[in-house]
């Protein structure tokens, strides 16, 4: 309990001590008739005595109960109207059933009736009878709504650490999502590093080596160069414009300053551009073009990316060919090349996201990614990607 929570509770504790020694005082000075002892300085005083301690009771409760009992015992032996001061028990009986086990209410429950026998017997004209009928019934239904009161309060306990804990999962997942997010950004920015770097490193050693006996086709190699470093710069600032959670949209409502993201139709550009290089590409579509999903269509060309980079870096001399078919509910696509290269451990060994990459990104399509040296010879990567929701599912659960 938080200390200003606690003093509030003091405070209400202390004022609801002081209107039930009232209430004692008022209900003592009254004439019942029936010969009990007019009230006194010691009435008065032991009036204060049993009502005060109720200040504490949330403190102390089963002291506190104790010493009301024990007064109020007194009390009632000094012959003075039992009933001036039984609001007082009651009360504390209610504050230790509210907190404490019900075996430890039971006894003090028990005690109270006691008390309330023994002023029975020992009133000069009272009813032994009526007593102890007040005696079972008031002490038990105080405790019954003195114990309800506890499991409320220990059930919206439970209910407050139930919602901690599902606040700190909750942030624990959007930690984990915004962790997650991040690693696809980053896994993206790798594909678009390495391959646009591969066709860099290409083309500079080609341009080195004609610079001095063909210096056409070495300023050739040297525009690619250029073409290939803007547009991975580019990339670079999409993403990292992602990361900071910027918008790519200008204020002024103009075009975006950053290129969309790469779609399967944007094939032909990658094959031109790798066949300036010097890489032997081919492509061919099958099946009726039509649009497919954003993320489908990203899917696609990065793993074509991919295996065109790894084709550069590990095939040597090869021709590589791409194969794009649309069919009614998938699309398959594959890359082969008649290279040196057939030894899935070393394609992507330098990173070893090449192939982890590939198989994740078809996965999270509900697709599959086949990928293995070719029996003729070279390699191979085959990907199926469904294209709509109901083959997704129908992917992902064979």
């Amino acid at each position: 309990m938080r200390v200003s929570e606690l003093r509030r509770s003091q405070t209400v504790d202390a004022g609801i001590a002081l209107a039930y020694l009232g209430c004692s005082l008022l209900l003592a000075r009254q004439d019942t008739g029936e010969g009990y002892a007019p009230p006194d300085a010691a009435g008065y005083a032991l009036s204060a005595a049993i009502c005060l301690p109720l200040a504490l009771r949330r403190r102390r409760p089963v002291a506190v109960t104790a010493v009301v009992l024990a007064l109020w015992t007194l009390y009632v032996t000094l012959g003075y109207f039992p009933a001036a001061n039984s609001l007082a028990p009651l009360l504390a009986l209610y504050t230790v059933a509210a907190t404490r086990p019900l075996r430890t209410a039971a006894v003090a429950a028990a005690a109270l009736g006691a008390v309330w026998v023994y002023a029975g017997v020992v009133a000069p004209h009272g009813s032994v009878a009526t007593a102890a009928a007040m005696a079972a019934v008031m002490p038990a239904v105080v405790v019954r709504f003195g114990q309800a009161a506890r499991r409320s309060e220990r059930r919206g306990e439970r209910l407050a650490e139930l919602t901690r804990q599902l606040r700190a999962e909750r942030d624990d997942r959007a930690r984990r999502a915004v962790a997650d997010e991040q690693a696809r950004i980053a896994r993206e920015l790798h594909d678009v590093i390495a391959h646009h770097f591969a066709v860099i490193s290409v083309q500079s050693g080609l341009a080195r080596y004609v610079f001095d006996g063909n210096p056409e086709k070495a300023r050739r190699a040297l525009a690619v160069i250029e073409e290939t470093s803007g547009e991975v710069l580019a990339e670079m600032r999409r993403m990292l414009t992602l990361l900071r959670g910027a918008s790519t949209a200008p204020a002024d409502g103009g075009a975006a300053p950053y290129d969309p993201v790469p779609r399967l139709d944007g094939l032909s550009e990658m094959v031109e551009r790798l066949r300036a290089g010097g890489l032997v590409v081919g492509l061919a579509v099958e099946g009726t073009v039509r649009p497919l999903p954003s993320g489908v269509g990203l899917c696609a060309y990065r793993v074509v990316q991919e295996a065109l980079t790894n084709v550069l870096k590990h095939a040597g001399p090869a021709r590589a060919e791409v194969r794009v078919r649309y069919e009614p509910h998938r699309l398959q696509v594959s890359v082969a090349d008649d290279g040196k290269g057939g030894n899935p451990a070393v394609v992507g060994a330098g990173t070893g996201h090449g192939l982890i990459g590939m198989r994740e990104r078809a996965k999270l399509y509900g697709g599959a990614v086949e990928i293995g040296p070719r029996p003729a010879g070279g390699f191979e990567v085959r990907l199926t990607l469904p294209t709509s929701a109901a083959a997704a599912r129908g992917e992902a659960g064979d």
